[in-house]
């Protein structure tokens, strides 16, 4: 399976039920993968800000997380204020955002900037995934932090490229614990 498909499936497996976002062409596989969600509903938003207020109070007021979604550059930037807002809240929150190819993040590339040093103090944890295998224990720790003792944001960079590998992972059991 793609990547991308092994992204949503653990989201799935964590009980994320919203996504709220828009979506780019950095992005675009994961959005075809959610498409296939039967769990998992996108709302499609006008700006990322309204994305990650949205995932923010939705956080709030259940307690689960969902997840609100940018591509690169702007898109990224965008999230900042409702994911900055989201964490010092409290309310656990999944930011997620497409990136460029790894090929080319070194360059200096249309909109490539690095989302992850940036997200770093507004979040609990911000990584990049390099290797389509560690997606389901990166999902897993993200969900967990996101949620436990002061809940928060958590951001996950996925690259396009990285999203397009095939994979044999599968999503890891969820254990619920107090």
């Amino acid at each position: 399976m793609k990547a991308s498909d092994l992204f949503v499936q653990c989201l799935d497996a964590e009980g994320v039920e919203y996504i709220f976002g828009v979506p780019g062409e950095e992005n675009a596989d994961f959005m075809i993968s959610l498409e296939q969600s039967d769990q998992i509903r996108f709302v499609l938003t006008r700006h990322e800000q309204g994305a990650a207020f949205m995932a923010e109070v939705y956080g709030r007021l259940t307690g689960h997380t969902a997840g609100c979604l940018g591509t690169l550059g702007p898109g990224a930037t965008n999230l900042i204020t409702g994911v900055a807002d989201s964490n010092m809240d409290r309310a656990p929150m999944l930011v997620l955002t497409g990136q460029g190819s790894t090929a080319r993040l070194h360059k200096e590339s249309h909109q490539i900037m690095d989302a992850v040093d940036m997200f770093e103090s507004v979040t609990k944890w911000a990584t990049t995934v390099y290797n389509a295998r560690t997606i389901p224990e990166i999902v897993r720790k993200a969900v967990r932090i996101a949620r436990t003792e002061k809940p928060g944001a958590v951001h996950i960079e996925l690259p396009e490229d990285i999203a397009k590998h095939e994979v044999d992972a599968k999503p890891m059991t969820p254990r619920r614990y107090r």
